[in-house]
């Protein structure tokens, strides 16, 4: 039977109005909640980076969140991408949708906590008047993007070659700290050229359906010259990068030292009449055990004066430390001393680990 044009509508269940309200009210307000989440995200961040200055020893649960992170992100790029460059915003379909916004979300707490995680390593670790201040910029630029749920979900993880690289990208910067953690006394150019090396395999794992793929020679040749280009441009770049996780606790200089070997003064400036000969001092942490053979590099004005390996200039020094001392005596101290005059604490491959400064006038 038909409904008359004026009869009153038949009311609907409490529940059903509830989720229509809902409904349209998040429709309206949906963006705002994903940046008061993103804000939410960055606060949680910040909890991270505190838990991770309590000890290096954490550093080994980023193995399982790497190997986390790589299997969602393959995951998401097989559900949505279907081979393609570009994958879908937003899938068709409510079902569709859930999984993408379940498989980000999981993905972008994943990246989160190793991002924040990272941070107070590389930022002990660099010297911020070298070039290896970069390196933890771009680090500190991606832990603030990982928390941005819009630019995630509609830019990064649309586009496959930007996505694998922010991949690569968290993956080297963590495997340069999970190396030594799970290896202790490792060279850190070996970390790192190792990081490289996985990186580059990651990224290949995200643009190919399969390794076999690889028996072709142009692919065989490409995924060649693309591992070893990313192992050369690593060691190419090793001074941009600091050598996690040892970084400089205490350096000094001073014109004389104690009985027991300590300064017995420290100085930051001081005139060319009361020289008679110069020290330094400098603890280098070195929580993931002593693979690197170190050097302590006197310069002024920029340019190097002396040199002095770890054969010469290591001492007894706190435990967990080494304890590096080196000295320009009055045979080897320059004729003109006045200038601006710094002390870097190298690996044997050119990293810098640590830099102390003063000034002599006349």
């Amino acid at each position: 039977m038909a409904v008359p044009p004026n009869a009153a509508p038949r009311d609907e269940p409490p529940y059903e109005r509830l989720f229509a309200a809902a409904r349209i009210w998040l429709t309206r307000h949906g963006r705002k909640l994903w940046w008061v989440h993103s804000a939410y995200a960055l606060a949680l961040g910040t909890t991270v980076v505190v838990f991770a200055r309590r000890g290096f020893q954490h550093a080994r649960w980023l193995a399982l969140s790497l190997g986390t992170a790589w299997l969602v992100l393959v995951l998401f790029y097989r559900i949505f991408g279907r081979g393609q460059v570009r994958a879908p915003i937003e899938p068709p379909g409510t079902k569709g949708r859930i999984r993408f916004f379940v498989v980000t979300y999981v993905l972008k707490n994943l990246y989160q906590g190793m991002l924040f995680f990272l941070l107070p390593f590389y930022w002990q670790s660099c010297t911020l008047d070298s070039v290896n201040r970069y390196f933890v910029v771009l680090l500190g630029a991606c832990a603030v993007v990982s928390t941005l749920d819009v630019v995630v979900d509609r830019v990064l993880l649309r586009f496959r070659v930007l996505a694998s690289i922010f991949h690569a990208v968290t993956l080297f910067s963590c495997l340069n700290l999970v190396v030594p953690a799970l290896l202790p006394d490792t060279r850190t150019l070996v970390s790192l050229l190792t990081a490289a090396g996985i990186a580059s395999l990651s990224f290949w794992t995200l643009h190919v359906a399969s390794f076999s793929v690889l028996k072709r020679p142009l692919y065989a040749a490409a995924f060649g010259v693309s591992f070893a280009s990313a192992i050369g441009l690593a060691y190419l770049a090793r001074r941009a990068i600091p050598p996690v996780p040892m970084y400089v606790s205490h350096a000094a200089v001073g014109p004389s030292v104690l009985a027991d070997g300590r300064l017995a003064m420290e100085v930051t400036s001081l005139h060319t009449s009361v020289i008679t000969q110069l020290l330094a001092v400098t603890d280098i942490v070195v929580p993931g055990g002593k693979g690197d053979r170190l050097h302590h590099v006197w310069r002024q004005d920029g340019q190097e004066r002396r040199r002095f390996t770890e054969d010469t200039s290591r001492v007894d020094g706190p435990f967990g430390s080494v304890r590096l001392r080196s000295q320009l005596t009055p045979e080897s101290l320059p004729e003109h001393l006045a200038g601006a005059w710094s002390i870097d604490v190298e690996t044997e491959d050119g990293q810098l680990v640590g830099r102390t400064h003063f000034i002599v006038s006349d």
